[in-house]
Parts: C-alpha cells; structure tokens; sequence
C-alpha cells in the first residue's frame, strides 16, 4: 500500500518523465512480503537508452 504522496506529485512526476528527464518519486509503502521496508523510490524516463545508462552509471 502506497501513502505519503499527493496526485499532483504522481502527476509531476509523470510530466518530468514525459519531456525525457530522468525523474525520482519516493514514497511510503507497507507490503507484508518486503517487512523491513518502509519506503520505496522509483525512477524512471521516456527516453530507455537514457535510462539504461543511467543505471550503468550508478551501479
């Protein structure tokens, strides 16, 4: 289940995407099968070259 977060900012989130930016959205989140996390981060891009290289880079 997903809390702490506005549709406006889910909403932005998808704008950034949409114009090719590499953009972040982190939220709260409960789930029974990960216990020990408390949140969760998600990126993502329009763009999956962009994307790939991205997380080459910071891996």
């Amino acid at each position: 289940m997903a809390f702490g977060i506005k549709r406006k900012q889910i909403q932005e989130w998808k704008a950034a995407i949409d114009r090719g930016e590499i953009a972040f959205l982190t939220h709260f989140w409960l789930d029974d099968r990960f216990p020990e996390a408390k949140s969760v981060t998600k990126v993502g891009c329009n763009d999956l070259g962009k994307l790939a290289e991205w997380g080459a880079a910071t891996n």
